[in-house]
């Protein structure tokens, strides 16, 4: 009975659609019978109430939007390319700095948008390294820049070469989207809140079988930072910004800080990197604080070398307590597109939030997430100052972190606080959930790492290593949980947070960006900052 209904709504559904198909104006045939009228087609209405929601109108705009939006599948279109990497900005980070961004602004925050979510294109990125489920930032980052996946641990070198192992690595290099640019006669830049010599800024221009060779490597192979300054593609990078001096100074210099270096070679190479390139013909300038960096004249200057710390930069929150000053990622990666705008070939540059990593690490979201709102603000910085008619922007992740969003916090309870309940889930009265234990919790918690600790008003997320471990539950019913000082609580105890192995999102603006639709490996993001900046040259 049920099946011939069907058919019948079928036929009758076939002989509505043939009928709207003819051609109505056309005249019937002599003796045919005069048109009957169409009958009407019952349809489903709207309703007022849903035409008249903020949610419905803002879908309608949002395709309206998105409509609008031109796609450029041209070779070579983007004249630039800028890469943003934020380390360890998983989705589960993402969502919780959106809503901080939010709150800061007064808003609930869960309807929020961060700058490089406003994006037209989006998707998400497989992280794994040829060895590892869950993989670690050196083979993530040589991934993007080479488009070839690779072990943990090992940066530009394929994963046949073993960790460590410096013949092998000489014999299977990998060339970078950098030096690529290099050779194209663009000009070329780094950035990032993290040594310049750790993995992610080390993957657009070393070489090496072991990340950790950041300042010494066995004979035969060259640390990561010789291979920044002596580079020989094209003509070296034209700018660089972050921390790290320590890689570059002997063990028996001591920098305006205090801190001493750590090379045992007796090598100086913020000289050496002088002597390159004050040649007489180019202008280069090396910096170290805050106002040296004010006062750059981007005119004048032809290269860049800018080290603020001895090792990584400051958390953003706990900047204003650096001994000499430095600037922000947004304010590096403004200044960088200036001096990189000014070579009419166009440009590279890679920018990392490199401290949001490490605010996992030590089991701090507050450091993660203020570092991860951050790094939108340096995204709004790059739209605001470039072209997506030229420009390719890419922001992405090279991977993510065991932090997680749960409970059933009532809209716009504060991302950092204790679970607040409304009524909505038969609750008899609103208010801070407890667990089956008798206890208060956190939106935000980690799976493992060193666990809670409360440091007050502590804007240094990394002071956490000097305690021991506190995993597991703890009573933090006295807690201000939204303190700059306060580490989530996690269930497995660990000397440090851990990487997490699911996907990350992608965001992309400008040529080519509609190709990081869909769910791709981490080595496919070369290949379209390739195609769409005219990389590989006629190739």
């Amino acid at each position: 009975m049920q099946l011939n209904k069907l058919s019948a709504a079928f036929a009758a559904l076939l002989g509505l659609t043939l009928a709207a198909c003819s051609d109505n104006n056309s005249a019937p045939a002599p003796g045919a019978p005069a048109p009957q009228p169409e009958p009407e087609v019952p349809g489903l209405v709207l309703s007022d109430a849903q035409r008249n929601s903020d949610w419905y109108k803002n879908g309608a705009a949002a395709i309206a939007s998105a409509r609008d939006v031109a796609i450029n599948n041209d070779r070579g279109a983007a004249r630039n390319v800028i890469l943003f990497v934020g380390d360890g900005m998983g989705i589960s980070t993402v969502t919780a700095a959106r809503i901080l961004a939010g709150q800061l602004q007064g808003q609930s925050g869960e309807e929020y948008q961060l700058s490089f979510e406003k994006m037209p294109f989006a998707g998400l990125i497989k992280t794994y390294n040829t060895n590892q489920q869950t993989p670690d930032s050196a083979g993530t980052a040589t991934a993007m820049v080479t488009g070839v996946k690779t072990k943990a641990g090992v940066l530009n070198v394929d994963e046949t070469v073993a960790r460590g192992d410096c013949a092998g690595s000489l014999q299977r290099p990998l060339t970078t989207a950098l030096e690529l640019a290099e050779g194209l006669g663009k000009s070329t830049g780094i950035v990032s809140t993290a040594r310049i010599t750790h993995a992610t800024p080390a993957a657009t221009y070393a070489k090496v079988p072991e990340r950790g060779w950041e300042y010494a490597a066995p004979e035969g192979c060259k640390d990561i930072a010789t291979q920044l300054v002596e580079l020989a593609a094209g003509d070296g990078i034209d700018v660089v910004m972050g921390g790290g001096r320590r890689s570059f100074l002997p063990a028996e210099v001591t920098d305006l800080e205090g801190k001493t270096g750590r090379r045992t070679d007796g090598v100086n190479l913020i000289d050496a990197w002088k002597a390159r390139y004050n040649d007489g013909v180019t202008n280069a300038r090396y910096i170290e604080d805050q106002s040296g960096f004010d006062g750059i004249e981007v005119a004048s200057t032809d290269k860049l070398l800018g080290l603020f710390e001895s090792s990584h930069m400051r958390y953003e929150e706990d900047r204003d307590n650096d001994v000499a000053g430095e600037p922000s990622l947004s304010q590096m990666t403004g200044k960088a597109i200036e001096l990189l705008s000014k070579n009419e070939n166009g440009y590279f540059m890679m920018v990392e939030s490199g401290r949001i990593d490490h605010g996992h690490h030590a089991g701090s979201a507050y450091s993660a997430l203020t570092d991860a709102v951050e790094m939108a603000k340096a995204v709004q910085v790059a739209m605001d100052n470039t072209s997506a008619e030229d420009t390719l922007i890419v922001v992405t992740a090279d991977h993510s972190h065991v932090m997680t969003i749960a409970g059933y916090p009532t809209r716009g309870n504060p991302i950092l606080g204790k679970v607040v309940n409304n009524d909505s889930r038969g609750q008899p009265e609103a208010g801070v959930a407890l667990a089956a234990d008798g206890l208060p919790y956190t939106t935000i918690t980690y799976a493992n790492g060193l666990g809670h600790a409360h440091y007050g008003a502590s804007t240094d997320a990394d002071d956490r290593y000097e305690d021991p471990i506190s995993a597991g539950r703890q009573d933090i019913s006295a807690s201000d949980t939204e303190s700059a000082g306060y580490h989530q609580e996690a269930l497995v105890p660990l000397g440090s947070e851990t990487h997490a192995g699911e996907d990350v999102g992608v965001w992309a603006r400008g040529p080519g960006s509609h190709l990081l639709s869909g769910t791709n490996e981490q080595s496919f993001i070369f290949h379209v900052m390739a195609h769409s900046g005219g990389l590989m040259g006629e190739n």
